[in-house]
């Protein structure tokens, strides 16, 4: 009985604020100064049952909101990541305009090369194995390039030509630690070989004369001796270090690489062999006499 007056009472609670209403209702059709008072009571009365529709309904309001703002959110950070995936793909593309027209830029300024012919090559592959430091360019016999020709760039030396085929030819970069190039430094003359210590280090160099002076930051060159594979004056490097070694008459240097050998994307090729260098100008014929 007592389980049973407890659920009566809610419906009874209910039927009253029905009769409640539909009475505020007539008496506002009605008019008149006494709906403001009872209307006022009403307010009164619905108060507590307001707050409390109101506190029971807000999680479920919030939860909705929620979620409309989470889809949103989400939205906006997909859209984002595409505007910046977007700007990073345009900053790449502006990088490689501008490196690629510097690297065509300096290929008109080779002024180290003087009247060698050249041929301006494309970089299309890097190194075609993980035992040897090498690029891959699109020009190959049928441009004329040759097994042993020297290449460069806008700055000075990259490597020699290994290998050829009709119309690419792959080229061993100076920091190979099987490459090496005779090399004279300025002012003094010193006169040494530089050795490829592998990517990212620079070369190491063997004086012919140990107690010979190259300070850092000076230019080495091709030297250009006999049987050197690489004519004279190209740029080699610069001394990046210069350390006498300990009891004895001798000091250890090293250049880095004048040329970014990671950065290439043209190159030239030096149509010039030791062979050609030594084959002397023919002589002009001499004038027939006149009849």
């Amino acid at each position: 009985m007592a389980v049973s007056r407890r659920s009566a009472r809610p419906r009874f609670t209910l039927v009253v604020l029905i009769l409640a209403s539909l009475t505020l209702i007539t008496v506002d059709l009605r008019g008149g100064t006494s709906v403001l008072r009872v209307r006022g009571k009403a307010r009164d009365a619905f108060s507590p049952v307001q707050s409390a529709v109101s506190s029971a309904v807000r999680p479920i309001t919030d939860f909705f909101h929620g979620a409309f703002q989470y889809r949103q959110l989400k939205n906006d950070n997909a859209r984002l990541r595409a505007q910046l995936a977007q700007l990073n793909a345009q900053q790449i593309q502006d990088q490689y305009l501008l490196q690629t027209n510097k690297d065509l830029t300096d290929l008109l300024k080779l002024d180290f090369v003087g009247d060698i012919p050249t041929v301006a090559s494309r970089v299309i592959a890097g190194a075609e194995s993980n035992f040897q430091l090498t690029i891959v360019i699109d020009r190959g016999t049928g441009a004329g390039v040759l097994k042993g020709m020297p290449v460069v760039a806008g700055n000075g030396l990259v490597g020699r030509v290994i290998s050829t085929a009709a119309n690419q030819s792959t080229v061993l970069l100076l920091t190979d630690p099987s490459a090496s190039v005779g090399v004279e430094f300025a002012p003094s003359n010193a006169i040494g070989v530089a050795t490829g210590q592998g990517s990212g280090h620079p070369l190491s160099v063997t004086l012919i004369d140990p107690a010979a002076v190259t300070p850092v930051g000076t230019v080495a060159v091709t030297s250009g001796l006999a049987g050197s594979p690489y004519p004279r004056g190209v740029p080699v490097g610069k001394v990046a270090s210069d350390v006498a070694d300990v009891g004895v008459q001798s000091h250890t240097v090293t250049i880095s690489p004048v040329v970014d050998l990671s950065q290439l994307s043209y190159v030239d090729v030096l149509v010039w062999t030791p062979q050609t260098a030594a084959v002397p100008a023919k002589a002009a014929p001499p004038p027939k006499a006149g009849k």
